[in-house]
């Protein structure tokens, strides 16, 4: 699904971003990324969706290769993935139901569809009775839950979210974390980048750490190294 081997990002002003990062997210999983702030975390996700390249090394995303790719089809892969920010990123002279429909209409929608796909969207993360309000009328967690319809607006492979909960109080957080726990439970395989330790602990989901662009700990493989020191 997401397949990272010997990855190296480095820029020209600011140096290495990623350093021999490998790591492989299999379908339906959900993946935590953490780390401290400008560890590569973004980065990583950044090379995810192809808005960068690597400099050495190999990223795969749902059978597309990196290397291979062409700048004209990277809007195809994105056709397969979901992307949520920590801003939201919604087209604030738009309601939301206008914002879910642009990501259907951009990617050639049949335009009879697109009214039902959105109504359905809205009704799956909560907002069925806020479609016609636009972002200045929504509460920050509102916000996110629009842009999170949007981002599976066409049935994503794989969501990736960029700190989805950093702008949220708690409450709105524990909501936008059930709704992408949901999504997962239904099929679609979630990368989640996020400084919230509490919200890791509390559940069980694979996690990744990043630091100073490496690649530190991973507990699905130092879980199976430490069991296997034990016996």
């Amino acid at each position: 699904m997401v397949l990272f081997t010997n990855v190296m990002k480095e820029y020209a002003r600011s140096g290495v971003a990623l350093s021999n990062v490998s790591f492989h997210v299999r379908k339906g999983e959900f993946v935590f990324l953490t780390g401290p702030s400008g560890a590569g975390k973004s980065t990583i996700l950044k090379l995810v969706f192809m808005e960068e390249r690597p400099t050495r090394g190999e990223v795969r995303v749902s059978g597309v290769n990196s290397i291979g790719i062409r700048r004209s089809e990277i809007p195809h892969l994105r056709r397969k993935l979901g992307i949520v920010f920590q801003d939201f990123r919604l087209l604030e002279d738009r309601s939301a139901e206008a914002n879910v429909a642009f990501a259907l209409e951009v990617t050639g929608a049949p335009a009879a569809a697109i009214p039902g796909k959105v109504a359905s969207l809205l009704m799956r993360v909560g907002l069925a009775s806020k479609a016609t309000a636009f972002p200045r009328e929504l509460s920050g967690g509102e916000q996110q839950r629009v842009a999170i319809a949007r981002a599976l607006a066409n049935d994503p492979v794989v969501l990736v979210a960029d700190e989805p909960t950093g702008n949220l109080d708690d409450r709105a957080t524990r909501g936008i974390f059930q709704l992408l726990r949901e999504i997962n439970a239904a099929g679609t395989a979630v990368m989640m980048a996020t400084h919230d330790m509490d919200l890791i602990r509390r559940s069980d989901y694979r996690t990744l750490e990043i630091n100073r662009g490496q690649l530190v700990y991973d507990s699905a493989t130092d879980a199976a190294k430490t069991a296997q020191e034990w016996r």
